[in-house]
């Protein structure tokens, strides 16, 4: 009998082909998210909430040695979490009650004194001692899929991805390994800015998190789990996070609303002692460098010598707009739904104002039409169809456009192309070009925490976009292709490598 030390997330379903990839995450992911919005009860159908489990203790080996025993034994998917024992007992409830919904019940019997008295507001068993019967207090229910055929599932993308998730009971599951492994990421939303539906609530990003561990897994051998919470409340997200930091190799936030984001990340990043990385900002903007790059290659354009357009002034645009300032761009000017953003405008909150500072050097007003007129370059990060064929004609000869709105980008590659766009870029696996954070977050964190890298820098994202972007081979850079495969399986591998060989102290 194999002795096992540790655990490891594995993908359900092998993501090795853009097809796969668009059903296991975007542009398919959206669909199962919808579902979960308009009945709550379906995170037990399109997740793997209906097997997943939290162990919590005042001891990391404890709660992991628990939770092996749940999968070998019964088939459970359980992840250890461990709080200071110096938590109070109000704080515990708070918590436990804001990230109830990653899971089907709760194992407390680890610290069965502490809790004894505590009665949690959650609609999910939770043991707080022996009982005969661990299976059915539990109720958890294994729905492990080893094979399944997606050439069997029928409809458009959304439809598919729905099958497959309702037919795999989600996209990630645990595995239980003779080594010892490193505490996994937790994947934290709360559902504030889902793909392009907006606050759909934590519940609802569910299938979007999962997506994301599954890649973790596939693409760099790192293991993370769902982590969100109910809770909207900025101070209450960083409390609940700090509270279980132990628990933890780093923190990776996702689908979190502009400005809210921005003070989580950065109080967690000062506060806490593993790495924090805000996926929607800093992988975004990692790969919207690496394909600009590129594309100026082709372009035979320096980017401080161009004009850059940018739709959108949330936590996307907000850390494009930094990560190009500091790769050398000069002319930046960004939009949002109050149109263009300028020094002292009325709409600017401190984020925004600070942004104000360092673009629109022309002090450009208007409307998107008006700015983007002469530009070389437009990249969106807003919504659908915001982009017109005449708008893209009024551009520089030659535009670049990066349409990155999901599902739906700002404009159609085939409408951009009719407009005589150079070079067109979406978010999505099923156009050209696709730019996906998936080529940046796995192997960043990787590198992260084998280098036992507590901070992300600019130098190392920069340093990742480079890696990214020199993955393209010059003899092989067309407007088709810009981008290296998403599934690139060299692409985490060498970025893990670069950070840690120019980041790692000692």
């Amino acid at each position: 009998m194999p002795q096992f030390k540790g655990f490891k997330v594995v993908p359900k379903i092998a993501i090795n082909d853009k097809d796969t990839l668009s059903l296991v995450y975007t542009p398919g992911v959206g669909a199962s998210c919808l579902k979960i919005k308009e009945n709550p009860e379906a995170a037990m159908v399109y997740t793997n909430r209906i097997n997943s489990i939290a162990v919590i203790s005042f001891d990391y080996e404890k709660s992991l040695n628990r939770a092996i025993f749940l999968k070998s034994v019964l088939l459970i998917d359980a992840y250890p979490l461990v709080i200071n024992k110096n938590t109070s007992k109000e704080d515990f409830k708070f918590a436990v009650e804001n990230i109830e919904i990653n899971f089907c019940a709760i194992d407390l019997s680890l610290i069965e004194d502490f809790v004894e008295d505590i009665s949690f507001d959650v609609d999910i068993p939770v043991l707080k001692s022996k009982v005969e019967n661990l299976k059915d207090f539990f109720g958890a229910i294994s729905r492990n899929v080893f094979m399944i055929d997606t050439t069997k599932l029928k409809g458009d993308v959304s439809e598919r991805s729905l099958q497959l998730h309702e037919l795999a009971g989600g996209v990630v599951e645990t595995e239980l390994t003779e080594e010892k492994r490193k505490k996994p990421v937790a994947i934290v939303s709360d559902g504030t800015a889902v793909l392009g539906y907006g606050n759909i609530g934590a519940l609802a990003s569910l299938p979007v998190m999962e997506g994301k561990a599954a890649l973790y897994a596939e693409l760099a051998d790192v293991d993370s789990f769902c982590f969100c919470v109910k809770t909207q409340k900025t101070e209450e997200i960083i409390k609940i996070i700090q509270m279980f930091e132990g628990s933890f190799s780093g923190i990776h936030l996702e689908d979190i609303a502009a400005p809210d984001c921005f003070e989580i990340e950065n109080t967690l990043a000062e506060k806490l002692n593993i790495p924090v990385f805000h996926d929607d900002q800093h992988g975004t903007a990692i790969i919207v460098l690496a394909g600009l790059l590129n594309a100026l290659v082709l372009e035979d354009k320096d980017i401080s010598k161009i004009k850059i357009v940018i739709a959108g002034a949330g936590a996307a645009g907000n850390a494009v707009a930094k990560l190009l300032l500091f790769a050398g761009a000069k002319n930046i000017v960004m939009d949002d739904i109050n149109g263009p953003i300028y020094k002292g405008r009325k709409q600017n909150d401190k984020y925004l104002e600070e942004l104000a500072q360092s673009t629109n050097p022309n002090d450009e007003k208007g409307e998107l039409k008006d700015i983007i007129k002469n530009a070389d370059v437009f990249i969106g990060l807003s919504k659908g169809g915001l982009l017109t064929e005449e708008m893209i004609q009024s551009m520089e000869y030659r535009p670049i456009v990066f349409a990155l709105a999901n599902p739906i980008p700002e404009i159609m590659p085939d409408a951009a192309k009719h407009a005589g766009v150079y070079i067109i870029s979406t978010g999505r696996s099923d156009f050209e070009n696709q730019i996906n954070n998936s080529l940046a977050f796995p192997g960043l964190f990787k590198g992260l925490i084998e280098g036992d890298i507590k901070k992300i820098t600019n130098e190392i994202k920069l340093e990742c976009a480079l890696m990214i972007a020199s993955m393209v081979h010059k003899d092989e850079l067309t407007p088709e292709n810009i981008m290296p495969d998403p599934l690139n399986r060299m692409v985490p591998l060498k970025i893990a490598n670069t950070i840690v060989n120019k980041f790692k102290k000692g």
